[in-house]
């Protein structure tokens, strides 16, 4: 789609939607069902045939609450044979949701000093065989660096090895510190980092802040990097989300400043045009988003995918955006689901049963908590009318 017909479609699309303001949760939301027996399916035996080309994923209303009492939650990792992992962000503290539904702590992860919107950040697992390696992104006294720990004992038992660092000195500061980590289709560690306040940094090849990078497991530059440092991609403000679609494009979302936020699709040597650009810009230079919403209405971060379908957890929003994407492209309008039901969204991931699952952010040390505190969702999906 050409840049001025499609930000004339985005543009009706951003009149059509109903703008909520606020950053803050508001009162507090109902607490859905708890899921009952064993509350965190397995997906061994569970992966479903491959849906027909062409089908797109929609988020159905039969929601379960899998984990409740959570405080500023940041990021769900799901482990193979069932449960998951969840970081919280201001205490630095590593849950275990294991298979029978039980919440445990895993362990605090060292080092991590919170503070305005920094602290434990993205997490992410490898499978070396042995015992699995815990990849975290975290706020330290001086920067926001990447380290990893082995996960030492069993699913239900597991408990923090001894961290090594991974990459150190992203710069760090009280907002845009980007933080998630994820293992693209090619085996390489993916990192976003925020632009730490540092605007021109973003524009700086030299400078891990407003990137997004790609790494080895070890925290080298992985070999085919366009410029053959660790730098994936430049010219972001504060990427908090990426996926990859099932014909294997690379996705990000990213903060806007006070106009757009943005879906970008992710080439590398691109560059996103922070601080020069917000948004569609059409200038010569500088990737244009896919998809943009007025900052109201979506503020995102966490982001998923299942097939060719991209969700988007908003925070400011507080809804759940859907974006059925072809060829590189949104192959129609977003649309919102889930609007302020459960309130600010920070992250969601795919699962293999067709369904999703979702982290509130309504504790996220701006006000009162509230008494339901944060929650695990589990969403089903259904294919798109």
């Amino acid at each position: 789609m050409k840049a001025d017909a499609r930000t004339a479609a985005i543009g009706c699309l951003a009149l059509a939607l109903i703008v909520v303001a606020g950053c803050g949760a508001s009162a507090p939301r109902p607490v859905p069902p708890t899921a009952t027996a064993t509350a965190v399916p397995s997906p061994s035996g569970t992966e479903p045939s491959p849906a027909p080309e062409g089908t797109f994923w929609r988020a159905g209303t039969d929601i379960a609450t899998l984990a409740s009492g959570l405080t500023s939650p940041w990021s769900v990792v799901p482990l193979a044979g069932g449960g998951a992992l969840i970081s919280q962000r201001d205490d630095g503290v590593v849950l275990e949701l294991t298979r029978t539904g039980d919440l445990r702590t895993v362990g605090a992860v060292p080092g991590v000093v919170s503070g305005g919107e920094s602290g434990l950040h993205g997490l992410a697992v490898l499978d070396t065989g042995e015992d699995p390696l815990l990849y975290a992104y975290f706020g330290s006294v001086d920067d926001n660096r990447v380290v990893r720990m082995p996960l030492l004992g069993d699913p239900g038992s597991f408990r923090l090895g001894d961290a090594e660092v991974v990459l150190d000195g992203i710069p760090r500061a009280s907002t845009h510190d980007g933080g998630r980590l994820a293992f693209g289709p090619d085996g390489y560690l993916y990192v976003t980092t925020g632009d730490a306040q540092q605007r021109d940094a973003a524009q700086d090849r030299e400078a891990l802040g407003g990137k997004i990078l790609r790494l080895t497991p070890d925290g080298d530059a992985a070999p085919g990097n366009p410029w053959g440092t660790r730098v994936w991609s430049m010219g972001h403000r504060n990427v908090q989300g990426i996926a990859w679609t099932a014909d294997g494009t690379m996705w990000a979302s990213e903060f806007g400043q006070n106009t757009w936020d943005e879906l970008n699709r992710i080439e590398p040597g691109a560059n996103y045009g922070w601080p020069v650009v917000e948004g569609v810009a059409g200038r010569d230079g500088y990737t244009d988003p896919v998809a943009q919403w007025p900052t109201s209405e979506a503020s995102p971060s966490g982001l998923a995918s299942v097939g060719d379908t991209l969700f988007l957890a908003g925070l400011r929003g507080e809804r759940l955006w859907q974006v059925d994407t072809a060829d590189g492209e949104a192959a129609a309008d977003p649309v919102a689901a889930l609007t302020t039901q459960f309130g600010r969204l920070r992250d969601v991931v795919a699962r293999p049963d067709e369904t999703l699952w979702l982290l509130t952010s309504n504790t996220d040390g701006r006000g009162d908590p509230g008494p339901s505190d944060d929650l695990l969702l589990r969403v089903p999906l259904v294919t798109a009318p």
